[in-house]
């Protein structure tokens, strides 16, 4: 694994974690998509996908197969990429303290957390405006609630180990994680 580095971006949301990701996969950065394995698992078991279909899924998989079901899966991807070669790669959706703890024991020197965040107030307006997949208020309070308490997605916020303020533009946001990348030397 020598010179391999891994890059996770967390984020409630609507914070900006997918602009974030499309800098890095616009300069040819693998991505390695957790939502993929729940639309795959989704589509075998002859589910449509709907967001309300989406997150019902996702929590009864997690109970039934067990809360590491999408991160397994994920480090088979995240181990093929390697061994075909990549040396830089990004993880898009990271959500709970278990698939936190299985990356860091599977990749402990090579990955780093990066969340992506903003004022509650500003997600909530941008998740509300956004084209696709836009909620109100009460949906997007409701996911909030949904994926801290049955997802535990905010201990990998929370234990991140750098932050983007996405509070400004898209621009600002793509300046931020250009300066994070040569803090880190993840382009060199």
């Amino acid at each position: 694994m020598e010179n391999v580095k891994i890059l996770a971006v967390v984020g409630m949301s609507g914070s900006g974690k997918s602009t974030a990701i499309e800098y890095l996969t616009d300069k040819n950065v693998p991505k390695v998509y957790f939502g993929g394995v729940i639309y795959k698992a989704m589509e075998e078991a002859g589910i449509e996908r709907k967001p309300d279909l989406e997150r019902i899924f996702r929590e009864e998989i997690r109970e039934r197969e067990g809360k590491d079901f999408v991160v397994k899966r994920v480090v088979e991807e995240t181990r093929r990429l390697i061994e075909a070669g990549q040396r830089r790669i990004v993880l898009d959706g990271m959500y709970s303290w278990t698939e936190y703890r299985v990356l860091k024991k599977e990749f402990p020197k090579e990955m780093t957390v990066v969340a992506v965040i903003l004022p509650k107030e500003l997600r909530h307006k941008r998740v509300a405006e956004r084209p696709d997949r836009p909620f109100n208020a009460k949906e997007i309070n409701e996911r909030d609630w949904s994926e801290i308490e049955n997802l535990e997605k905010g201990g990998p916020i929370a234990n991140a180990d750098y932050y983007l303020d996405n509070s400004g533009t898209i621009a600002e946001l793509h300046e931020e994680v250009k300066q994070l990348l040569a803090e880190i030397k993840f382009l060199d």
